[in-house]
């Protein structure tokens, strides 16, 4: 058997308010895959901080051992310089750079006074046909797609000189084809001796490439699984992460569906940078009062552009078609137009566009209807917090108070943020784009009881996503899109994994 790699022994993290570790020991073994998981907000992320010296020296409690020493890491380069790599779940890529130049920012081959380019490339391309990644190193990294980014981060990695390489969330914007790739590839790490630790929401990814399970609750360590011994099935697993068994992964719901709220016809867009390009493609649906009406499909196939486009033209170019709420055409030219005509569109990236992370709670809260919350064009604090509470209280959001910044939430706490700012606009339909991308499995059950309680009202809601058993799980009515095309509808209680990826292949 072989010796630890790395042991971090009663490491404690305090920030203002919380204790984010609590005495949280890990023991990772040489060659090993090693997987981290926990609800959000349990510390997983904030342990491997502190690991790769984001949380330096002497802002913890606790010990670093790696490889027989112990580390006092100051910065990320000192970590880096033992070979521990961090790759974390928002990649951290410069668009208009190409791939080389990404892959050695702040790691330059040459000189102080001159970069070596005929080196720079060549390393590239060693170590992007490493990861199995077949393109020009002189490719600019916004003309690859988010699979080969994340291969482009590994790559950067192993440029490094990586021994242990940290994962937050890789998959977590992949599709399955994608993923699976993906952790092959740390498979095919592990064969050549290379130790990973992986955080994960994807269970079923866990349970196919983890070796050992840890398992943080509330900041603690609950208990280290082993594949070799231990029952590492995900009912297993989420017993250790939520301190009890999820029956039932989707919350049982009694169907009350009227008559059509809204109908898109004829709908098409195209592409806002290359404008030759049709990127939705004459899409005709409906969603009706108390349906909730999924969208699956690959990655690439129009879905969030098709979401965008309708509410309020915020994407694309050249837009035609109609769109009919309540059996009467409306023109949702702006988003102002679109929230007057009760529609509400929740972004997949809740970071980028869905929230302020630098601005508290309450002010997410109600930026989507600040005139509910202000009279003559100016805010009355006291309402503005009210509202928050309220949409605290009834979101079961976790914080110490509404005046905390969204940024130090954890991402389940983030998306209830972001969906409370979006039902404080009181819509009748929602379009969920994305809305458990990168959560763990309680915040999604309750991010599913949330949307049930909402098409109980009455509400329409239209969910994208890319994970199908959630699709399957939750929807009455299905749709399956690809390259920019509706190419089926399907009931949901007859729908299959194997009925949708047929329509898809059958018209790629």
């Amino acid at each position: 058997m072989a010796g630890n790699i790395l042991e971090m022994r009663n490491i404690t993290k305090t920030f203002p308010g919380v204790k984010a570790l609590d005495n949280v020991c890990l023991e990772v073994e040489d060659g090993e895959i090693h997987a981290l998981v926990g609800e959000n907000g349990a510390g997983k992320s904030t342990l491997m901080n502190v690991l790769s010296g984001i949380y330096p020296y002497g802002t913890y409690e606790g010990d670093i051992v790696y490889r027989d020493e112990v580390c006092k890491f100051n910065t990320i380069k000192d970590s880096e310089h033992k070979g521990i790599v961090i790759i974390h779940q928002e990649l951290a890529l410069v668009p208009y750079m190409t791939i080389a130049e990404n892959m050695f920012l702040g790691n330059e081959r040459g000189t102080n006074l001159k970069i070596n380019w005929n080196e720079t490339n060549e390393l590239a391309k060693k170590y992007l046909d490493m990861v199995g990644l077949n393109e020009s190193p002189q490719v600019l990294i916004k003309d690859i797609g988010v699979g080969k980014q994340q291969l482009v981060e590994i790559a950067k990695a192993l440029a490094k000189n990586a021994k242990l390489l940290i994962l937050d969330e890789p998959t977590a914007s992949l599709n399955e084809e994608d993923s699976r790739a993906l952790l092959n590839l740390l498979l095919k790490f592990k064969e050549n001796g290379m130790t990973s630790i992986i955080i994960s929401h994807k269970l079923n990814e866990v349970s196919y490439v983890a070796d050992k399970i840890t398992v943080i609750r509330d900041g603690c360590t609950i208990e280290t699984l082993d594949k070799r011994t231990d029952d590492i099935s995900e009912g297993r697993i989420i017993k250790g992460m939520v301190g009890r068994e999820i029956s039932d992964r989707f919350p049982k719901r009694t169907s009350n569906i009227g008559d059509v709220k809204m109908e898109i016809k004829n709908w098409s867009a195209y592409h806002p940078l290359y404008s030759e390009r049709k990127v939705v493609d004459d899409v005709s649906m409906y969603v009706r009062k108390g349906e909730i009406v999924g969208i699956s499909g690959l990655m690439g196939a129009g879905r969030t552009e098709l979401a965008m486009s309708v509410f309020g033209k915020s994407y694309g170019e050249n837009i035609t078609g109609e769109i009919y709420i309540d059996g009467q055409q409306v023109h949702l030219d702006t988003v102002e137009a679109a929230i007057k005509h009760k529609l509400a569109y929740v972004t997949e990236d809740r970071k980028g566009n869905g929230l302020i992370l630098s601005n508290p709670i309450k002010i997410n809260t109600t930026l989507s209807n600040l005139n509910a919350v202000s009279k003559k064009g100016i805010i009355d604090k006291d309402r503005e917090y009210q509202a928050a509470v309220e949409y605290r209280q009834k979101l079961n959001i976790k914080c110490p108070t509404v005046e905390q910044n969204v940024g130090n939430l954890s991402g389940g706490n983030q998306q209830k943020v972001l969906l409370a700012k979006w039902m404080f606009a009181d819509p009748d339909i929602l379009i969920l784009d994305e809305p458990t991308r990168g959560i763990d499995v309680g915040a999604k059950y309750e991010i599913y009881c949330i949307m049930n309680d909402l098409v109980s009202m009455g509400k329409s809601v239209i969910m994208i996503s890319s994970e199908m058993p959630e699709i399957l799980g939750m929807c009455d009515r299905i749709y399956v899109m690809n390259e920019g095309k509706m190419v089926a509808e399907l009931d949901g209680k007859e729908a299959t994994q194997e009925a949708i990826m047929s329509h898809i292949i059958r018209t790629a």
